[in-house]
């Protein structure tokens, strides 16, 4: 394992980014690394770069009011980090990553094995890259604030420890995290439960329009953009929405797609045990995890609906042939 206060121990100026449309544990990660340069590395300048929309369910992580929403050009880096995405998921933060004198890749995503960066740590069977960040940092260094970034990485990127990425490791690190000073049952209240009014009705409007197929086993719901504009939300209201469509019984693949532009779509897609949609997401230029992945896609919402549902028919006729065969 790369030794994170070495690579970066002649370093003046550090970057850190994460992918764009940045989830919890994208954020935190960047942010407990930041942290924990600034505390092991006092005299390095660290800068966190983020592209918007950033969800403001984070906004009391340490460290969220100093993220760099603009990119200007000319800037070089000393070592420049990329958390939790490969190089084309950096958006507007790749050029600094592409100019930087050392480029580290840490990443925990399956469609990442090899990584993209000078040096590269990526570990696809662990469930967020802040797990994978705790077990890289020197405890000594670690305070009450990385340890809360570090916990809700985790958290959001498990579902509260529901998905099959979750370990007895991952079990074991939130244990440790949970022994600093923070309240870990308001964080996840925070971020999963709690909704603004506004975010309530369009999870309502989506449920109740929401549309099964394949016998039930997959579900989708959509939002154009003449709907966005009736309820004036952005994407940071959807929050969500497609894992609350998974939890509907009997349904093993959930789809959610609001449109960016016209005829273009951000779909999010989550998954039970028989379907690997992170596979089917890279068909379309996106990626994830087994059961958590997205993309984008171009065409009507039935379009995209058909094309996916090739892939996860698929999937699922594999999976039955080999339960019939565990007969």
């Amino acid at each position: 394992m790369i030794d994170i206060i070495k690579e970066c121990s002649d370093a003046k100026k550090i970057g850190i980014s994460g992918h764009m449309r940045p989830d919890g544990d994208a954020i935190s990660s960047c942010l407990a690394l930041r942290k924990y340069l600034k505390n092991a590395l006092p005299d390095a300048e660290v800068s966190v770069y983020l592209e918007n929309p950033i969800p403001t369910i984070f906004d009391d992580e340490a460290g969220y009011d100093e993220i760099i929403r603009e990119f200007e050009d000319g800037l070089v880096f000393d070592v420049y980090f990329s958390l939790d995405s490969n190089r084309e998921r950096l958006g507007s933060a790749g050029k600094y990553f592409d100019t930087a004198k050392k480029r580290i890749n840490i990443d925990h995503h399956e469609s990442n094995k090899k990584g993209v960066g000078d040096i590269n740590e990526i570990e696809p069977d662990i469930s967020s890259t802040c797990e994978l960040l705790y077990k890289l940092f020197d405890k000594k260094y670690i305070d009450d604030d990385i340890a809360r970034c570090l916990y809700t990485g985790i958290v959001t990127d498990t579902g509260v420890f529901q998905y099959s990425c979750t370990s007895p490791d991952t079990m074991r690190v939130a244990a440790d995290l949970m022994t600093y000073n923070f309240d870990h049952s308001a964080l996840i209240q925070r971020c999963f439960y709690e909704k603004t009014y506004l975010q309530s009705q369009i999870l309502g409007r989506c449920l109740m329009e929401s549309v099964r197929f394949m016998d039930g086993k997959c579900v989708v719901s959509w939002v154009d953009k003449k709907t966005q504009e009736f309820y004036g939300v952005t994407s940071k209201d959807y929050e969500g929405i497609v894992s609350q469509l998974r939890n509907i019984r009997g349904v093993d693949v959930s789809i959610f797609m609001y449109e960016t532009e016209n005829l273009v779509y951000k779909v999010s897609l989550r998954s039970s045990e028989r379907v690997n949609v992170a596979k089917i997401a890279e068909r379309y230029g996106g990626g994830g995890h087994a059961r958590a992945a997205g993309c984008n896609m171009a065409g009507t919402v039935y379009d995209c609906v058909n094309n996916l549902s090739m892939y996860i028919e698929k999937q699922l006729v594999c999976a039955s042939e080999e339960d019939t065969a565990n007969v």
